[in-house]
């Protein structure tokens, strides 16, 4: 009982430090309460899959995901994040991903991974670009801050499945600095993780790649086989940008010529 106790104790503790969402909870609230409303606070959760009707039941720290979302990668994004949190033994994913009233097209198919690829990115202006495509080429308009980032933008889209061309119309206007965000607004880290798998995964020229993802305080360290030394470099590249990464050691190792 004794120990049972102290491992409570120690578990909120990690917890709170982990993502620091304020008071620890109750000595009578449960673990798996603890993991139900850890998921509910995450940077992804709140930002991404809050409009989704998902239900996440925890029992014995072996989390039931229920309900529908919109697309596969909130499916994807709900799993990854919960799989990251503390306490976590395994995770069920029974979501179903919600029927349209018609077939998703190709170009609103490639409309869709373009926007995002470049939500996850903090080196481009999501909030003010706008993404058209009509039988495979995308047209991009909006503001970037600058020609670098009107190029980026025209770089990511670019590299998804199915896109035959990319006409950049975004207009270059300053823009101020960003703020620094509040300890409140920092992503946690299984958000970090959940964003970092979904870009990979985005990417054409990623989507193949098989990496572990492990996340510390911001930190990411990637592992796993490249094909080759550019894909691994791009590899770093995409992670680089992503909203809430503070530094990526990419472990991964190139894969000997003899073994393709």
């Amino acid at each position: 009982m004794k120990q049972k106790a102290i491992y409570r104790i120690v578990f909120a503790a990690a917890v709170a430090a982990i993502f620091a969402i304020g008071p620890q909870p109750g000595a009578s609230e449960s673990d798996d309460r603890i993991i139900e409303s850890l998921f509910q606070k995450t940077h992804v959760y709140r930002t991404y899959l809050k409009d989704d009707a998902i239900k996440a039941d925890a029992r014995d720290g072996v989390v039931t995901l229920e309900g529908s979302v919109i697309e596969e990668s909130h499916k994807l994004m709900a799993q990854d994040i919960l799989e990251c949190l503390p306490g976590v033994i395994r995770v069920d994913n029974k979501l179903a991903i919600k029927a349209g009233d018609s077939p998703e097209s190709p170009d609103i198919r490639i409309r869709r991974k373009v926007n995002l690829a470049l939500l996850f990115n903090r080196n481009v202006n999501f909030n003010k670009t706008a993404v058209e495509v009509k039988d495979g080429v995308v047209t991009l308009k909006g503001e970037a801050s600058s020609m670098a980032q009107k190029e980026l933008a025209a770089e990511y889209a670019r590299d998804i499945e199915g896109v035959k061309e990319v006409k950049n119309e975004m207009a270059v206007v300053a823009a101020p600095e960003p703020k620094e965000r509040t300890e409140e607004q920092k992503i946690d880290d299984a958000s970090v993780t959940a964003q970092v798998r979904t870009a990979l995964q985005t990417h054409r020229s990623t989507s193949a790649v098989r990496t572990k993802i492990v996340v510390r305080d911001g930190d990411v360290t990637l592992t796993g086989i490249a094909r080759n030394d550019a894909e691994k470099v791009l590899v770093t590249k995409l992670v680089n940008d992503i909203h809430g990464v503070a530094t990526v050691k990419n472990m991964m190792t190139v894969e000997e010529a003899g073994n393709k």
